[in-house]
């Protein structure tokens, strides 16, 4: 499967936020998304999963035009920045919810064995982030969006993170942005720049040297 969307303009008020939008991501494949606070990014994957309208937008398919937004086809899933599980549900019964499987959670994340009759709001924002990203991963979905997975994750779960990605993109679409740009870097087949309402696809840190993203002393 192949999803792109381009000739996407979104403004607030007379501030323009996109326009001259390209991104292609296919199955097989981790797409990432970097740029600046306010550039766009966490617009960009709400404008693709249908819950952000744009002024203008085409988001193609497999080459077809999607008239339907992606979250009603029942072909997508969304990690947004804020919390996704209300804070008076329980562990149990979310992994009922998300048909996913507690004892392989638990072979990734042992720690998490305590939590399992606790609610969401006995975990802290780390843990609950971690949960959280292996939910949607796990989701079986097509076009699985992922916007900030790495924030507030332990070094040491963050490369988990890394390695269920590299995973489950084998049978989805995996778009993720973050501002932890290694990361982005490493898990990604492409990555995408956003500047100035326009994308740009990057192939090296230096290139995001040239965009002023990065400074020479932050390349390894």
């Amino acid at each position: 499967m192949i999803l792109e969307i381009d000739n996407t303009e979104l403004s607030f008020g007379l501030r323009k936020i996109l326009y001259g939008i390209y991104l292609k991501a296919e199955t097989g494949k981790v797409t990432g998304i970097l740029g600046r606070n306010g550039c766009g990014k966490t617009c960009l994957l709400h404008i693709l999963f249908g819950t952000l309208r744009a002024k203008y937008s085409h988001v193609r398919i497999d080459g077809i035009h999607q008239k339907k937004q992606l979250f009603k086809s029942n072909k997508a899933i969304l990690l947004p920045q804020h919390r996704l599980l209300p804070s008076n549900i329980s562990l149990r019964k979310t992994f009922d919810l998300f048909n996913a499987d507690w004892s392989l959670f638990i072979e990734h994340f042992s720690f998490f064995e305590k939590y399992r009759g606790e609610k969401a709001a006995n975990l802290s924002f780390g843990e609950l982030r971690l949960l959280e990203t292996y939910l949607v991963l796990s989701s079986g979905k097509d076009i699985i969006l992922l916007d900030e997975p790495f924030s507030f994750i332990a070094p040491i779960y963050i490369e988990k993170i890394r390695e269920l990605i590299a995973v489950f993109k084998k049978n989805s679409i995996i778009i993720v942005t973050d501002h932890f740009y290694k990361d982005i870097i490493e898990v990604s087949d492409t990555v995408y720049f956003l500047k100035n309402g326009h994308s740009k696809q990057v192939h090296s840190l230096s290139a995001l040297e040239d965009e002023g993203y990065l400074t020479a002393n932050l390349s390894p």
